[in-house]
């Protein structure tokens, strides 16, 4: 056991999001780290171990909490092993326990700049285990989901510090939202857009919350937490101290019951929490996110568009008793008078996450619109990634804060409602609150369109058993759009207008679009998803549109993969590609495949599902190997031959080809058009580049092997001189599926041997 008591001293480092520094200072402050100091990305003070136990428990801004362990010369990788295995891992860790560990870098120039952080963990968990296995022949497991012990590396320009991570996963998962919900923001982002907003003293004076857009309403429940003096932890069942040899079980079980008698004090105090949104299966997951939080039948959810937005009224029958897992039946607000004024808070759709939309354009008016004329005397909240829709609330903000919701800079717009100017008459959004109305030959038109082609193709997705495929694609020139059905979603993307089109008309047609499609379709106006297509250059490459997290399980060929709708410009999903996938299938069984540029690796789970005898999976993001990871789980295939490489292909190939060649007998090389990734060796042109990835790629080929290359790139020309070094066949026809036969020239595809 670690000979230190727990009332030591200890240094600290606290993580929180961008720009939320101040706020969780003075909450340490409050918590009682009385040196807490404001250092980059987060703020460091000293103290007991009860006390950081309490900073996990009661932290609403806080990410992680770190306890530093060492620090050491950073002079290279072996330098790094040498300093962890000098700690005294014993005392942290039994040898049948588990690990994991995670490193970070700020370092920019010398010898660790280029040092893959990956390798950096490796060199890390090697010293443990080394030290472990010479002193007692035993050593500890990884678990890189619940160890019993997380291990932090931090490496700086002067040295790397090594700790232990006391909250052992983000301390942002209260408990009550599952993974993979729809919620669009992180917990502790939702709790500093309430601390920055006031909502606090609101709460305090007996104001309500209201969320006109409240989606799975993370912004109300920790709202709720706050106003019942709720920790924010005590849910969890997981941290990273409670299987540390450090932890004093008695400690926690104090803080633990602390907590839970302010709860029972805090619930009887709560006021009026509410949210309305217009789509049900997120009404669903709020009310069963607030169920999980104890707080069933206190926050309340109601269908309602945002047209008809009103000040709620007071429910007339008395708060149930308090505790968790109270479920007191269903409550609406009820006939009574109106709530006491306090605060409007949302985080409305913004450009950077569903495309530069005029429906958001009209969105945004229709949000100040029905601020002004009902919610005098109130106070508003708005985060949006687009100052720019901001503007269109036709409100003037008292003050403006910049977040971060996850890469997008944001803002936080406050504002104090006064009177109503007189005469504003809301504005009216296509699909919310009325069935919208088909205006115009066009528009009748491209319904029309719509319902034929579905029609068409759905009796052949039923027969192959597809469950996504592409409904439309600029059939008619004046709606230059794409349409995408993945089960009962629409995907709508807008094909950017040239400057030679009037921006009125071109506005107006997105409108009729938005507007028709759920009625030609026959699904619910809140499954229409639109983001705007343009010609991709540099940084915008697979550019991240939002960090909502939120995932659709969809089918393929008796397989399943998630589709992300929001977040990015792409889905997850090529559907271009479904017949491709399939060859990779069949050519499959027995064979070592290899998946360069991976993505989400679709085509790996088809590699899976053939029999391949072993998969490789590379890609230089992060969050697309994680996203591979799932769907390779998602069907049953978590097994170690399947392995899955963070690195830049392109560098990758060429030390690969220093190995014996013949390492692999399958090899989908799909890359993308265009890449100047900040993690990558120079630029990526698919043109200029192809024939020197595709030489790389077949000398790792075994003498019978198939590479299959394939790009999107619409002007594409093969390297004539690749025909003369190796069997190249034009499969192209072979690989467009019928519902992209409108447009064969959507890709092209080879078929390469030796």
């Amino acid at each position: 056991m670690l000979a230190q008591p727990s009332t030591a001293d200890h240094s600290f480092f606290v993580a929180c999001p961008k720009n939320t520094e101040g706020l969780l200072l003075a909450e340490l402050g409050a918590l009682g780290a009385a040196d807490a100091r404001e250092t980059r990305a987060g703020v460091a003070f000293t103290g007991t171990l009860s006390l950081a136990f309490r900073v996990c428990l009661w932290s609403r801004v806080a990410s992680r909490v770190l306890m530093r362990l060492t620090s050491f010369p950073a002079v290279g990788p072996e330098g790094i092993y040498e300093g962890a295995a000098a700690v005294a891992w014993e005392d942290h860790l039994a040898a049948s326990g588990t690990l994991a560990v995670e490193a970070t870098t700020v370092v920019r120039q010398g010898p660790l700049a280029n040092l893959n952080t990956h390798f950096a963990e490796q060199r890390v968990k090697d010293a443990v285990v080394d030290r472990f296995r010479a002193r007692s022949g035993a050593r500890p497991s990884v678990d890189l989901a619940r160890p019993d012990v997380r291990i932090n590396l931090h490496l700086t320009p002067e040295e790397a510090l090594v700790g232990l991570d006391l909250s052992g996963d983000g301390l942002h998962k209260r408990g009550y939202r599952l993974e993979g919900g729809g919620a669009p923001l992180k917990e502790n982002l939702a709790a500093a857009i309430l601390l920055r907003a006031g909502w606090p003293r609101i709460a305090e004076e007996g104001g309500a919350l209201v969320d006109p857009m409240c989606g799975s309403g993370t912004l109300l429940i920790e709202g709720a937490l706050m106003a019942a003096d709720i920790a924010p932890g005590l849910l969890r069942d997981y941290y990273g101290f409670l299987r540390w040899n450090g932890f004093d079980p008695a400690v926690w079980e104090g803080l633990l019951d602390e907590a839970r008698r302010r709860r029972e004090r805090g619930l009887r105090r709560l006021p009026p929490i509410i949210g309305y949104d217009v789509d049900r299966r997120a009404l669903g997951s709020a009310r069963a996110n607030a169920r999980r939080a104890g707080l069933a039948g206190r926050v309340i959810f109601e269908e309602r568009a945002l047209v008809h937005l009103t000040v709620p009224r007071a429910a007339t029958r008395p708060a149930p008793a308090p505790g968790i897992g109270t479920s007191p039946g269903t409550v609406r607000p009820g006939a009574g008078p109106p709530v006491t004024p306090g605060l409007v808070v949302t985080n409305p759709p913004y450009g950077k996450r569903l495309g530069e939309s005029p429906q958001l354009t009209t969105l945004y008016e229709t949000l100040g619109s029905r601020l002004k004329e009902g919610f005098q005397g109130w106070e508003a909240s708005v985060f949006t990634g687009n100052p720019e829709l901001g503007a269109h609330l036709g409100l003037r903000a008292h003050r403006i804060n910049s977040l971060r919701n996850g890469p997008l800079d944001c803002k936080l717009l406050l504002f104090r409602i006064g009177a109503s100017p007189g005469g504003a008459a809301s504005t009216s959004v296509p699909g919310e609150g009325r069935p919208p109305m088909i205006r115009g030959a066009g528009a009748v038109m491209f319904a029309n369109r719509l319902a034929k082609n579905q029609r068409h193709l759905r009796r052949w997705a039923a027969r192959e058993d597809i469950h996504c495929y592409r409904l439309y694609d600029a059939d008619l020139p004046e709606y230059a759009v794409a349409v995408d059905l993945y089960e009962d979603w629409a995907h709508v993307q807008e094909y950017a207008a040239p400057n030679t089109v009037d921006p009125v008309r071109a506005r107006r047609r997105l409108r009729d679009v938005m507007a028709v499609t759920p009625e030609a379709l026959d699904i619910p106006p809140g499954h229409v998803v639109l983001k705007v297509r343009r010609r991709m250059r540099g940084d915008d490459q697979y550019q991240r549109l939002s960090d909502e997290g939120r995932f659709l399980e969809v089918k393929e060929d008796g397989l399943r993969f998630l589709v992300g709708l929001t977040d990015h410009l792409d889905t997850g999903l090529f559907l271009d590609h479904r017949l491709t996938r399939q060859i990779i299938r069949r050519l499959a069984p027995g064979r070592r495949f290899l998946n360069l540029f991976g993505y989400t690796g679709t085509a790996t789970v088809y590699a899976a599902a053939g029999g391949a005898q072993a998969t490789t999976t590379v890609d230089l993001s992060a969050t697309y190997l994680d996203w591979a990871r799932r769907n390779l789980s998602l069907n049953g295939f978590n097994d170690t031959r399947h392995s899955l490489l963070r690195a830049d292909c392109r560098r990758w190939l060429a030390q690969a080809a220093d190995r014996p060649n013949g390492e692999y007998d399958l090899i989908f090389l799909d890359a993308p058009t265009f890449s100047n990734s900040k993690g990558m060796t120079g630029t990526l042109d698919i043109q200029r580049d192809h024939g020197e990835l595709i030489r790389a790629a077949v000398r790792l080929l075994s003498t019978q092997g198939v590479l299959l290359f394939s790009t999107n790139y619409r002007r594409f020309k093969l390297d004539e001189t690749l025909t003369q070094e190796l069997a190249v066949t034009d499969i192209t026809k072979q690989t467009i599926p019928p519902d992209f036969a409108r447009n064969p020239r959507i890709h092209r595809c080879y078929r390469i041997v030796r």
